[in-house]
């Protein structure tokens, strides 16, 4: 007699589900982490640049006759 349980097979499907879920997760949870990263440097480029921009003073244009 073969002793095979048919649910045994779901519960196989179930249990690798919820692992890749965790998993899933776990990469989401990074990636935001990684976003909230790269928008404080792009938020603290865009005010080295603007300060940059703002500091900079334009030479004065030479006429060249």
């Amino acid at each position: 007699m073969v002793n095979w349980r048919p649910v045994y097979d779901i519960e196989q499907r179930e249990l690798e589900s919820e692992r890749r879920t965790k998993q899933l997760e776990s990469e989401i949870e990074q990636l935001d982490i990684e976003n909230r990263r790269l928008a404080e440097l792009e938020s603290r480029m865009d005010a080295l640049l603007l300060n940059a921009d703002s500091s900079s003073q334009t030479p004065p244009a030479t006429g060249s006759n």
